[in-house]
């Protein structure tokens, strides 16, 4: 992929969420306007795009038509431990909590949560730890 690009209810309450998971990953920020901002890593990047008042609703959710959620890579299955400590120390949710971090099933090693439009993002170890 070359890029995605996220339209976000909150700007600035996206952009704290992102800026410091993908800072975690090692993307750096790339663009940043008034209505936007972007962090890239190895050729892709994500993009943050701020909604139009006259298109916030109705608010996204994940189980209607298109996106259900973002996956990205961990370095390893110590990497997602530290995110999900980092993530519960910063208040965000974990999901699927009884499961974890098995809940993509007993060879899939990640953690989810959600973003501040409760977008859901994954943080999956390699398959072969």
């Amino acid at each position: 992929m070359h890029h995605i690009e996220l339209y976000v209810s909150d700007l600035k309450a996206s952009a704290r969420f992102w800026g410091w998971f993908l800072g975690e990953l090692g993307y750096r920020e790339f663009q940043n306007w008034d209505s936007g901002i972007s962090w890239k890593n190895a050729g892709f990047y994500v993009v943050l795009v701020q909604t139009e008042e006259r298109f916030l609703t109705p608010e996204y959710h994940r189980c209607r038509v298109g996106l259900n959620h973002l996956a990205f890579h961990a370095a390893s299955r110590e990497q997602v431990d530290e995110m999900t400590e980092k993530l519960l120390a910063r208040g965000c949710p974990v999901l699927y909590r009884d499961r974890h971090p098995y809940a993509g099933g007993s060879t899939h090693y990640a953690v989810y949560t959600e973003d501040p439009d409760r977008i859901k993002v994954e943080l999956v170890a390699p398959a072969s730890e």
